[in-house]
């Protein structure tokens, strides 16, 4: 019972294959060249361009599941060579040992310094990994050239009203007992901003509260407040959170 609520919800909620991703139809549908690419099994070294909370990393990871890869993740905001490196030696053991594919999902890949984006190339080159990279900048500036012509850039859009509230019943499904009205809805929607992930947290605070306090109806009063709360608890660089 303790590690299920030591996990985030957003992380319970990741979907596992490709018909449960919220949004992003104009890649997603059948019939579309990236996931005909993944379902075949032959996906290319791929930059998912888009802004916060839209599923990067959560298409990466049903990628990897749907083409029954090992999949490793890095973040560009906290890795460097060493990083990289290990991430190298272990898509080698994957392959020597098990004849596996690596997809290889570097966060921000942004961040990274030429040399250190130029240190994926031969391995995408020679097939031993599948590189996804995630970025909220546009490619085009802040990717070296050298990668982005090994890769095809899909743009990612932030989540509709309709999308997000899909997301929103799934949140509420965790919480039988609660319900919540059309205005809270609406206000967590604005909050929102088409950014799904951010939408999952200030939720889940909400029912949490919510069943603390034993009300089993959430209105715009109790988004509000866990709102106010975490504009106070939160300093303005983040560095809290």
């Amino acid at each position: 019972m303790t590690s299920e609520i030591s996990i985030p919800l957003a992380e319970k909620l990741r979907p596992i294959v490709l018909d449960e991703v919220v949004g992003q139809s104009d890649i997603f549908s059948k019939g579309k060249s990236l996931r005909v690419a993944i379902e075949s099994g032959n996906l290319p070294s791929i930059i998912l361009w888009g802004p916060p909370g839209v599923g990067k990393t959560s298409i990466a990871k049903v990628i990897s599941n749907t083409i029954d890869a090992h999949f490793i993740s890095i973040s560009a905001v906290l890795s460097g060579v060493k990083e990289i490196r290990e991430s190298i030696d272990k898509a080698e053991f994957m392959r020597d040992q098990q004849n596996k594919k690596t997809i290889l999902f570097v966060d921000e890949v942004h961040r990274f310094n030429k040399s250190q984006q130029d240190a994926f190339l031969p391995h995408i080159e020679s097939g031993l990994i599948v590189f996804i990279g995630a970025t909220t900048e546009n490619p085009s500036f802040e990717v070296n050239s050298a990668l982005l012509s090994r890769c095809q850039v899909y743009t990612l859009k932030a989540l509709s009203i309709e999308e997000l509230g899909k997301i929103l019943e799934r949140v509420m499904d965790q919480f039988n007992d609660l319900i919540i009205t059309d205005n809270a809805k609406k206000i967590i929607f604005e909050f929102s901003d088409g950014d799904g992930r951010k939408l999952i947290n200030l939720l889940e605070i909400v029912c949490l509260r919510a069943l603390k306090e034993k009300k089993l109806e959430i209105d715009s009063d109790d988004i509000k407040k866990t709102m106010s709360d975490k504009s106070r608890r939160f300093d303005k660089g983040g560095e809290q959170f």
